[in-house]
Parts: structure tokens; sequence; C-alpha cells
């Protein structure tokens, strides 16, 4: 069975991210995949301090969430980053966790499936949907996509259990999801070999 983790980005537990989240978590179940959905918690998570030492014991000096994560990622065939959205961007306290968690572990993310949502009151959605979507797109990992952009709106749980179109992309998302996942397993069964890459080249714009 594929399992699939869904972070909830938020500092409240239960909010509007949890809603949206959930109702991917519960799409997902009616397919027959497996959810674990992980807050974060109101604890602050430290940021990224280029110190280098996960070069060598390919773990971070901040023992956190981060970390646990890391123990656990090759149970998992995809993710979900949820997040609400702050002055048009994703709350600070998870892009933290996630730039920590992607430059550690960047190379296990190729061939997962990664999707994120967001949740907001009236406005900035869409750039802290692109803003979570980068983790992605630099990581070798497939975007599900939905009927439309992955997002849902409102101030509290109520408000979003009435964005109707909302809940139905989160559900139409999850429906996805799942179809790509039993795609990715019948293709293994079958013998269909994962991509191959080229050695990554490093080069800067000044050289």
């Amino acid at each position: 069975m594929s399992k699939i983790l869904l972070i909830n980005g938020s500092p409240n537990e239960y909010g509007c991210t949890y809603t949206a989240l959930k109702e991917i978590a519960d799409t997902l179940s009616r397919n027959d995949v497996e959810t674990e959905i992980l807050y974060l918690g109101k604890k602050p998570i430290a940021g990224c301090i280029a110190c280098g030492k996960c070069a060598e014991t390919k773990r971070c000096v901040f023992h956190d969430s981060v970390n646990e994560v890391l123990d656990r990622i090759d149970e998992f065939d995809a993710i979900v980053v949820g997040s609400p959205v702050y002055y048009a961007g994703p709350a600070g306290q998870l892009t933290a966790f996630l730039d920590r968690l992607f430059f550690l572990k960047e190379d296990l993310m190729a061939g997962k499936l990664g999707a994120s949502v967001v949740s907001c009151r009236r406005g900035g959605a869409t750039a802290a949907f692109d803003r979570l979507n980068k983790y992605f797109t630099i990581s070798n990992m497939p975007i599900v996509s939905s009927q439309y952009w992955n997002m849902v709106h409102g101030s509290t749980p109520e408000d979003v259990r009435q964005d109707l179109e909302g809940l139905q992309v989160m559900r139409t998302l999850a429906e996805n999801m799942a179809w790509l996942l039993r795609c990715i397993d019948a293709g293994r069964k079958a013998g269909v070999p994962s991509p191959v890459y080229d050695e990554h080249l490093w080069t800067n714009f000044i050289r």
C-alpha cells in the first residue's frame, strides 16, 4: 500500500490548513492509500545556518522534526505540503523546515510525488503556492495537479467547509495522486525502469 506524508505547516493544529489536508487524506483513504498528517507544532523551527555539518553526518545539527522526518523519508511515496498564507507567502516555520529537509535529502526525494496546498482569507494564495512548488521542481519530483490551483479560502475551518469548490479541488488532487501512484506501481511491476540521471553539473553565472 502506498503511503503519503501530509505536512501541516500552520501553527493551528486543526485550522483551515488542516481542513484542506483532511479532505485530501480522507479521499486518499477511500482509494486505499495510507496517510499520515504531520503537525509541525507551535515551537520555533530554526532555519538553515549553512554550517555544512550535514554533508559530513547526513543529519542536521538541530535535533528537531526535520531529523525525525529524515529517518522515515523512505516510508513515503508522496509528500503533500500545506500552509496558511502570510504576506503572500507560506508560513516561515514551514519554509525553515522544508529548506533543511530538502537540502539534506534532495537526492532521495526524486521520484516521489509532490503537491502543495494553501489556505488564505482573501489573497496571496498563488504566490505562496508557487513558492512551495519550488521544492518539488528542484528535486525531480513529479507535481500532482488538480482542476484548479490548490487553495481554500476562509478565516476559520467553518468558512473553509463552505468553500465547496476549494474542497472539491482537494478531492480531485487526491484522486489524481492516487491514480498516479497506481500507475507508478503498475509500471514497476511491468519492469519499467526509473529515470537515469546524468551526474549533476554545477555552474555559476560568472563563469
